[in-house]
């Protein structure tokens, strides 16, 4: 049935299966046609097959319209019958549904009018539906003859040439034949010679390329994928000179102008130019193109034809393969500018670019290169780490000019840029440097520890260094390890390499020699045994004098420390048994000190052990002297009173008793004058002495111990007097 949007006839396809289904269609379309209902009875004339459809539709429009409405149905409903067995057999979709459409539209214009009356539309309303009905009529005619004009449009075509290059596609026109032909050494004709054309055809429609003069051949757009590259390869062109490898870049619109490339001079072979990422229509019979999906067979590696990526903590090395060759004494190509870090080959050349190794590096980032152009090296950035500086020693660059100074004549210092030293030095950092013609030379800028030695530290300068040998001038050799502790700060670093070219070298060429040469000569002037006694003055005088002969060199000496020194081993052994000797000499003293303290100690231990006899004995003696005195008196009193009694007796005992008495003063006297030369013989304190021994011996005091302890080398030890006292205890025993 017609939907309210006049776009679908589905009762159609019911009616191609039920014959009877017809009259209800027809006297439904008619009702929409005429906008009024039909009676059911005028709807059922005779008909059964779709083809006695339109004329129940007109035979319908008779009985219930005017006659010029029921010319109108049947011009619509012959329409109708085409698009019905265009639809039954499904030769072509595509008509049906424009056949359907313009049938739809007539049907609503005719119902709009039939709506409104013949007897109210206007003169104008009523042209315009007439043109509009010849128009679509006019179609629905052409379109009941379309197999006729379907072979009619083939034929058409093939006698005018007619030629269709779709979207995706780009032709190429071969010409068969011509009058003219090409000139010796060309392919591709740009003045209508037979054979490949310059000229291709863009997607459209095309006429006079008549099959027995042209042959267009369609061939696929080129499409380089994002992330790579397509290199071109022309097959027809002017020579490349024999100073060139690659063809010259020329104004061509990327190749896709293959008539603009051979007349402004593009050249054959292999391309500078590159092709980046995109769709373009190349003339494949001039321009051949290599893509990461053909490149093996034409026997390149496919990882060549993609973006060249250079990673962040890298540089690129880079050798170009074509230009100009490199001038004498020179070992790479200059700076040249404005090329685009070489992904604008021509510029380069063209501003005087050499081809070989090139000053300029590619730093990180992606980079459109013709491989048969440059090939690139990534190797990592130089690294200058913290506590040095890096002295650039340039190959290349400008003319060496020297700004070191008059002061400075041991080497040359030029400005970044020029070929030589550069006398500002690189501080701590990575610095994107080409590596294959400049140096970087590392200066430590923090002390350095140089040891003449059996070690070395990590920097390792110092490991061919040894102990310095030294002669005497007793004529003994020995060796002595030395410690020198030197700086370079970073302003004169660049001097430092200048004058000597590395650290390394100012070790092995400096310090060495200078060092163990003082050692050297000073060492003559003392012996072996003065110069190890004064050490600490022959270390003061070593750095005084190092640091006055490295000052020449631009390197500040911090201190030099002498370390072990290794005299001769015999020298060593005999003073070692002559200070055995003192030693041993000194021992003995000790130990002869140290016996006569003991013996006085034994001998005072004995005067205070005795003290009290002593003390007894004093009091003895004073007492003797007493009792003597007493007994004087006493004598003398007895001698008096014998006197007298003798007196009294007789004469005979006067004179006995005169006699004792005398006899009695005598011995006093004679006491008392032996007292008195022993004093003012021997003096009082050795008298005394003496009488304390005799009073000693009289009175069986003991002096000497019981028992004396020795040792076995003169030494007492307490063993042995524990071993006196018990044998004593057991004498004792044993005499009880």
């Amino acid at each position: 049935m017609l939907d309210k949007r006049g776009t679908q006839f589905t009762g159609l396809r019911k009616a191609c299966r039920f014959p009877g289904y017809f009259h209800n269609l027809a006297r439904q379309l008619t009702s929409q046609a005429f906008g009024r209902a039909i009676p059911s009875e005028v709807a059922r004339p005779r008909g059964n097959s779709p083809r006695d459809l339109p004329n129940i539709i007109i035979s319908q429009a008779f009985a219930f319209a005017e006659t010029r409405r029921a010319l109108a149905l049947r011009q619509i409903w012959r329409g109708h019958r085409l698009m019905l067995s265009m639809r039954r057999s499904q030769r072509d979709l595509k008509q049906f549904r424009r056949a359907r459409g313009a049938l739809t539209r007539l049907l609503r214009r005719f119902a709009s009018r039939s709506d409104r009356g013949s007897s109210r539309a206007t003169f104008e309303e009523e042209r315009g539906h007439r043109l509009a009905f010849k128009g679509d009529f006019m179609l629905l005619h052409l379109m009941q003859f379309w197999p006729l004009g379907i072979l009619a449009i083939l034929a058409m075509a093939a006698f005018s040439g007619f030629v269709v290059i779709g979207q995706n596609q780009v032709g190429i026109v071969v010409k068969k034949f011509s009058g003219k032909s090409l000139p010796d050494g060309r392919f591709i004709a740009i003045q209508g010679e037979a054979g490949y054309q310059a000229d291709t055809l863009a997607p459209g429609w095309y006429f006079r390329f008549w099959f027995w003069k042209f042959e267009v051949q369609k061939r696929p757009t080129v499409v380089i994928p994002q992330g790579e590259i397509g290199l071109v390869v022309a097959a027809d062109g002017k020579p490349i000179p024999p100073n060139r490898l690659l063809g010259s870049v020329v104004d061509c619109d990327n190749f896709q102008n293959g008539r603009k490339f051979l007349e402004v001079g593009g050249e054959k072979g292999r391309q500078l130019a590159v092709l980046t990422a995109g769709t373009y229509r190349i003339n494949t019979a001039l321009f051949r193109v290599i893509t990461c999906k053909n490149a093996r067979e034409n026997e390149m590696n496919p990882s060549d034809l993609l973006v060249h990526q250079v990673s962040a903590d890298r540089v690129g090395i880079v050798t170009t393969l074509d230009g100009a060759p490199i001038e004498a004494g020179e070992i790479a190509g200059p700076f040249i500018e404005g090329h685009g870090n070489f992904q604008d080959p021509q510029t380069f050349i063209r501003h005087g670019g050499r081809r070989g190794l090139q000053e300029q590096v590619l730093l990180s980032g992606s980079w459109n290169l013709n491989p048969w152009f440059i090939r690139v090296e990534q190797v990592a950035m130089t690294e200058i780490p913290i506590g040095y500086v890096g002295v650039v020693i340039s190959y290349v660059g400008k003319e060496n000019r020297d700004i070191s100074g008059a002061e400075f004549k041991h080497g040359n210092l030029v400005d970044p840029g020029h070929k030589g030293v550069w006398i500002t030095p690189m501080h701590p950092g990575k610095h994107p440097l080409n590596t294959r013609v400049m140096k970087v030379e590392l200066v430590p800028t923090t002390n350095i520890v140089l040891n003449w030695a059996n070690r070395s530290e990590a920097h390792s300068y110092d490991s061919r260094l040894s102990s310095v040998t030294v002669r005497s001038t007793d004529g003994f050799a020995f060796t002595l390890d030395v410690s020198q502790v030197i700086h370079v700060g970073a302003g004169d670093a660049p001097k430092v390499i200048s004058r000597v070219g590395s650290m390394q070298n100012l070790v092995d060429h400096v310090l060495e020699p200078l060092v163990g040469n003082y050692f050297r000569n000073s060492a003559q002037e003392f012996t072996v045994l003065d110069f190890l006694s004064a050490r600490s003055e022959r270390q003061k005088d070593a750095a005084a004098h190092i640091r006055g002969a490295l000052l020449a060199y631009d390197v500040q000496a911090i201190d030099t420390l002498i370390g072990d020194i290794n005299p001769p081993a015999q020298l060593m052994q005999t003073q070692m048994d002559r200070k055995l000797a003192e030693e041993q000499r000194l021992t003995y003293e000790v130990q002869q000190t140290a016996q006569k303290m003991r013996q006085e100690l034994v001998r005072e231990t004995a005067v205070a052990d005795i003290q009290q006899e002593v003390v007894k004995a004093e009091k003895g003696v004073n007492i003797a002297e007493l009792q003597a005195r007493a007994r004087v008196k006493t004598a003398e009193g007895d001698a008096e009173s014998n006197r007298l009694n003798a007196a009294g007796e007789g004469d005979s005992l006067k004179l006995r008793a005169a006699g004792e008495a005398e006899s009695i003063r005598a011995t006093g006297n004679a006491r008392a004058e032996a007292y008195v030369a022993g004093v003012q013989a021997l003096g009082p304190q050795a008298y005394m002495s003496l009488q304390m021994m005799q009073v000693v011996g009289e009175r069986g005091v003991r002096i000497v111990p019981d028992v004396a302890v020795n040792g076995g080398n003169g030494n007492p030890g307490i063993v042995d007097g524990l071993l006196g006292i018990l044998l004593k205890t057991t004498d004792k025993k044993s005499e009880r």
